[in-house]
């Protein structure tokens, strides 16, 4: 098994039953916990508090936060989430909830498989806050230790599936395949907008992957046909439809390894592309999706050290040739120099990131799920080519012995060539049933995946042993004992040569997968590129609209325990009993925090909460039998992934002015809602508004909207202003989406994992994507969108039973491994203390304002002088008297040991700052001695006292290679660069790159690991 961090012990002496811990009566009582959270998460001590608020002009937190907040919009009443906890107990609670989920060693499959995650990449990247903590890498100079790590990512993948070109890593293997479903028909229809596309799935695809396909198909207006692969060619589709692609599993769901070659030679010669699912550890032996004319190959990295976790995260991949780099949803790292020639990693292609192309975008992409890409790209570098070879070898050949020994006891293995997976009939005479087996095997704690026709699955992984291949052959003996023992049949197959589809071709030929795979050099790996990355473990990252706060320990250590980190997500429901009370806890608590009827934790990132959100709205009005009804409002100050959300889920945006204050144009709404009265489906809005401020009209919006027959879609991007003192409920919105990585606590993870849940009201609950109870395959249960027979179907709603939306993603319940975060920081905070959380990021923000306002005034506030959650400086004037950009203070925050807040956005040439309630006054007040220090440099520049061009601000970030080199040709001194504030003294953060040369990297196109006479 994995090794896994241990878990709480039930003899520690604590009562996980402590009466304190159910009965809120008590939580005043002398035996209450001493090591409740709420401090511990709050950042300013009380004392801080009230000189905070003295400074703003406000007697105590509530004044505040009734002067912020609308009054038609504050919630009257406390939430219903019971008082502050003690961390140690609430351990011990989560601990006795997680023993109720049954790990058994799961041979299912479909996709998800038992690894090894070495230990060393357990304890010092997924339990390591120096991992977990950073934020996307957008300011690339003090990001390179996790883009390195990405760029390996990207080599792995594209070394193995054998296509040039390889993104950091998408959601989940089946919206990786929907990605690239919408792709395809983005490069064969080109400019032919609107044109009917028909898209192939062969229907030995992963289930789950045909239902997520199926439901972005039907939003996007494809037709998907289900099918024999060998129809391709002949096959008669939709009068005028295109043929954008054809979906192929390899090897299939039931472990067939076949050749595609006229598959793919008659798919092209119909003018589709070829999309290929392919399984990354079976192309160490097998021939590439590349070598056999692939255009595209997606598949998941999870089998790479990262545990099933009940779905995810994990890192899905796609890689595809050079030509369609600009069509390739995701982020790419890409190869770079810094202003001093030295090689520098970054972002590539900004341009082509979906939410920057808005209406224009084919996919709502804007994340990636960096933590999980960086461990399975350790996990490449440990083991290196011949370690990955390795272990396939020994998954193919305990296969083979399965297969040697099922057919010994009479029954069918199937006579295709396979990798690690097995379809078995029973032989008519043994004398039991398909059932008794899969039972039988339950009863050694096995699962397998039974088939709807009689046939049963197995699907060995890395884990495997000698003695759960001996308990599989007795699952399937009809006898006392087994004729043969393991060690016969492991003679046998040796004497037997089994390379089908031998792979030929090297792939991780560079040295950076050749060089450490010792603990003590991959250890050294590890934190050599810990150590150019700046995280929350060096210093606060004031960063608007992204929320970058505490992700406590108490809250992350229950990712790795065993009981919620080894469960196969299409287990037997009864094995995860533990899990289901955790999600109908967490469904309860954010229904109540939003103000919401029902909740869905399905989706898997954010942009994926906003994609089911809206096919939810779609749903709704098609039920009413008003499906024409396609209309998206979206303000001018809407975050990109709103119209890339809109255009995903196939619906039109038109846009909505915003006035002075940056507040949506009411009168503008007003006529957009009457103009498209007959087609409105909705708005989408952010509140509070994307520019930092509680607009004092968001009811009438919402009834505007509601008047003229469209639904309110609120983000919920901006949730941290609103828990405990309003909800997307109390200001009339009909359906919002959680970003979980923000407000609730998962963290960034560099970029990614996130969890995108949604919350509707009562009339839209029966649309969300759902679980149906009942038997799939014979497992515990059956998700929607998955028929009996194995492949995917998706109901069209009627006026009397509009069912759920479809699958959003590959897992029942999403990322269900990193849910227990958020669990476990509601428990903690309670709702008093989510509340006070609240009240303290809307203080920190204006603090923050008020005290930066004599050098950057804050470009937006509400009625009553007040940001919200996060305030916008004006920097825009800069420009014009010292030729200082934002960018320039950007990288100049970066001498000073801190990350900048969010650049030119949502109004170019400001910076967005959330400080969040995480932070204390004393980091506060080192941000703000910063930002003024750097308002006097401006400043030096505009009087002449320093060169308009030869500056700190111009040449930032220094690194220590800069400023202790032999020549110094700055006209300001090298302390200037490197020492601009006495705190530096004592604690140094240096870039390990000069400013890095965009346009370089974008004309001089490098994706993968450059060769190291090029470093």
């Amino acid at each position: 098994m994995t090794p896994i961090a241990p878990e709480l012990s039930q003899t520690n002496g604590l009562d996980p039953s402590n009466p304190s811990a159910s009965n809120p009566s008590l939580a005043n009582s002398p035996l209450a916990p001493t090591d409740t959270f709420l401090h511990r998460h709050i950042g300013p001590s009380d004392a801080e508090v009230a000189e905070m608020l003295k400074l703003l002009g406000y007697e105590s937190l509530d004044a505040l936060s009734d002067s912020a907040v609308p009054a038609a919009i504050r919630l009257t009443k406390d939430l219903k989430l019971g008082p502050p906890r003690g961390e140690f107990e609430l351990l011990a609670e989560l601990h006795d909830l997680a023993r109720k989920n049954k790990v058994v060693r799961s041979f299912i499959g479909q996709g998800y498989s038992g690894t090894v995650t070495p230990p060393v990449i357990l304890r010092n990247i997924l339990e390591n806050p120096g991992w977990y903590t950073q934020y996307t890498p957008y300011q690339a100079e003090i990001s390179q230790g996790r883009l390195e790590a990405l760029l390996n990512f990207q080599t792995l993948i594209s070394d193995l599936t054998a296509l040039p070109l390889a993104n950091a890593s998408l959601l989940d293997e089946g919206t990786a395949a929907a990605e690239a479903m919408s792709m395809c028909r983005s490069i064969v229809l080109d400019r032919e907008e609107g044109a009917p596309a028909t898209f192939f799935v062969a229907a030995d695809c992963h289930p789950q992957t045909i239902a997520v396909v199926r439901t972005r198909a039907r939003s996007q207006g494809i037709e998907v046909v289900v099918g024999d692969p060998g129809e391709v060619g002949g096959r008669q589709y939709a009068v005028g439809s295109k043929l954008v692609g054809v979906l192929l599993q390899y090897p299939t769901t039931d472990g067939r390894i076949l050749d595609y070659t006229k598959v793919i030679e008659k798919a092209h010669a119909a003018g589709a592309m070829v999309v290929m699912a392919a399984d990354l550890l079976a192309l160490t032996l097998i021939k590439p999706p590349g070598e056999l004319g692939a255009d595209i190959a997606v598949g998941s990295a999870q089998r790479f050290g990262v545990p099933m976790g009940y779905g995810g995260p994990h890192a899905a991949y796609m890689s595809t040739k050079i030509e369609y780099a600009r069509k390739m949803p995701g982020r790419i790292i890409g190869v770079s120099k810094d202003v001093h020639g030295k090689p520098a990693l970054r972002l590539t292609l900004q341009t082509r990131e979906q939410h920057i192309r808005r209406e224009k975008a084919t996919s709502n992409i804007c994340t990636a799920q960096v933590l999980l890409a960086i461990m399975a790209s350790m996990y490449a570098v440990y083991h290196g080519p011949a370690g990955l070879k390795r272990i396939a070898r020994r998954i193919h050949d305990a296969t083979r012995i399965l297969a040697e020994g099922l057919k010994r006891l009479g029954h069918d293995a199937g006579s295709d060539a396979f990798f690690d997976t097995l379809r078995i009939k029973l032989d008519p005479k043994c004398g039991f049933t398909p059932e008794e087996v899969v039972a039988g095997a339950l009863k050694k704690n096995i699962n397998l995946r039974p088939y709807a026709d009689g046939s049963v699955g197995i699907a060995v992984d890395e884990t495997v042993s000698r003695e759960d291949l001996l308990a599989i052959l007795e699952a399937f003996n009809n006898v006392d004992a087994l004729p043969f023992t393991v060690s016969d049949l492991e003679a046998v197959i040796q004497t037997r040569n089994s390379q089908p589809a031998t792979r030929n071709s090297t792939f991780l030929t560079h040295p950076v997968f050749n060089s450490h795979h010792s603990e003590t050099e991959l250890l050294r790996y590890i934190f050599k590129l810990q150590s150019r990355d700046l995280s929350l473990a060096h210093s606060m990252i004031p960063l608007g609209s992204c929320t970058m706060k505490l992700n406590g320990t108490s809250e992350m250590i229950p990712v790795t325990w065993p009981s919620l980190a080894h469960l196969h997500p299409y287990a037997p429901l009864d094995q995860a009993k533990g899990y289901q009370k955790l999600f109908k806890d967490l469904e309860k608590w954010l229904a109540e925090i939003t103000g919401f009827a029902a909740v869905s934790l399905q989706p898997n990132a954010g942009s994926q909460g906003e994609y089911a959100g809206l096919l939810v709205i779609r749903a709704y009005h098609e039920s009413r039998g008003q499906g024409h009804r396609k209309i998206c409002l979206i303000p001018t100050s809407a975050h990109g992934t709103n119209p890339a959300s809109a255009i995903v889920a196939g619906l039109h945006t038109v846009a909505v002015a915003c006035d002075q204050q940056g507040n949506i144009d009411v009168e503008d709404l007003k006529a957009k809602a009457k103009e498209h009265e007959a087609n409105l489906a909705c708005l989408m809005v952010t509140y509070p508004s994307t520019h930092g401020v509680f607009e004092e009209s968001i009811k009438e919006i919402c009834k505007i909207v509601h008047h003229h027959g469209g639904q309110v879609y609120m983000d919920g991007a901006n949730m941290n202003a609103q828990v405990g003192l309003t909800s997307p409920g109390a200001c009339g919105a009909d359906v919002c989406h959680l970003n979980l990585h923000k407000t609730f606590c998962i963290p960034h993870g560099g970029g990614g994992p996130g969890v995108g849940p949604i919350a509707v009201a009562k009339h839209l609950k029966a649309l969300l994507p759902a679980l149906l109870p009942g038997a799939e395959e014979g497992m515990g249960y059956r998700v929607s969108g998955i028929g009996k027979d194995g492949n995917s179907v998706h109901p069209k709603p009627d006026a009397l039973n509009p069912g759920p939306v479809g699958m959003v993603s590959a897992a029942p319940y999403g990322s269900a491994a990193i849910l227990p975060i958020p669990w476990v920081y509601i428990a903690l905070m309670g709702a008093s203390g989510l509340k006070k959380a609240t009240q303290v990021a809307i203080l920190n923000a204006n603090y923050v304002a008020k005290r930066l306002e004599a050098h950057y005034p804050a470009l937006y506030r509400g009625k009553s002088g007040l940001c919200a959650h996060e305030c916008i400086l004006d920097c825009r004037e800069f420009e014009r008297t010292a030729g200082v950009k934002v960018e320039d203070i950007a990288k100049r925050l970066m001498d000073y040991g801190f990350h900048a807040p969010t650049m030119s956005w949502p109004t170019p040439g400001t910076l967005m700052v959330e400080p969040t309630e995480s932070e204390s006054k004393g980091e506060l007040d080192r941000f703000c001695e910063a930002m003024i220090h750097i308002r006097e440099e401006i400043r030096a520049v505009e009087t002449g006292q320093l060169d308009r061009s030869d500056n700190p601000l111009k040449h930032a970030p220094h690194t220590a290679a800069t400023v202790t080199a032999d020549a110094w040709t700055h006209k300001y001194p090298r302390e200037q660069a490197a020492y601009p504030a006495k705190w530096l003294r004592d604690h140094k953060f240096w870039p390990t790159v000069g400013r890095v040369d965009n346009p370089y990297g974008d004309r001089n196109l490098v994706c993968a690991c450059p060769p190291v006479d090029a470093e």
